[in-house]
C-alpha cells in the first residue's frame, strides 16, 4: 500500500469534518418546490421540463420538486465554497446531518424521475386516458382553425 493512501474509518467522520470527505454533492444541483401535480396538463408540463438535460423531478415527504443538476459556480477546486462569508441564507441553513453523501437524493424520495420516458411511463399508469389527451388537443386545435 502506498504511503500517500489514507484510510479513513467511518467512525472518524463527524458532522464537523464530514464535508472534508465530500465532493460538494449538496452544491451540485438546485431544487424548486412545485405545486402538487394532479391533472394531465400539470404532468404534461413536467414532461416538458424533464425533457431538458439535467432536469429531474421528485416527490418526497415534503412534496414535489423540480431538480436541476447544475453545480454552483462558486465551488472551488477543493470543493469548498468560494463565497463562504457572503453565501446565501439557504446555504447557511443547510445542515450536513442528513446529507447526499449518506443518502443520495434519488434514494431518499417516494418518486424520482430522471428521464422523459420514466415520467411518461408513470403518467400512463396514473391516467388511463393519457394518450387521448393528445387526440383531444389536436381535435380542439383543428376546430379553432376551422372557426377562423
Amino acid at each position: 500500500m502506498s504511503d500517500s493512501v489514507q484510510i479513513i474509518e467511518t467512525t472518524d467522520i463527524t458532522s464537523s469534518n464530514k464535508c472534508d470527505f465530500c465532493s460538494a454533492l449538496c452544491c451540485s444541483y438546485i431544487t424548486q418546490e412545485l405545486d402538487t401535480p394532479r391533472t394531465m396538463h400539470a404532468f404534461d408540463v413536467l414532461l416538458w421540463q424533464i425533457a431538458h438535460k439535467g432536469v429531474h423531478v421528485f416527490k418526497d415527504g415534503n412534496g414535489w420538486y423540480l431538480l436541476a443538476m447544475t453545480k454552483c459556480e462558486y465551488v472551488m477546486p477543493d470543493n469548498r465554497c468560494g463565497i463562504y462569508e457572503t453565501r446565501p441564507m439557504i446555504c447557511r441553513e443547510h445542515s450536513n446531518d442528513a446529507c447526499e453523501k449518506e443518502v443520495p437524493i434519488n434514494e431518499g424520495c417516494d418518486l424520482y424521475f430522471q428521464t422523459f420516458e420514466e415520467l411518461d411511463s408513470y403518467c400512463r399508469k396514473r391516467f388511463k386516458t393519457w394518450d387521448k389527451r393528445l387526440e383531444k388537443f389536436e381535435a380542439e386545435r383543428a376546430k379553432e382553425k376551422a372557426n377562423k
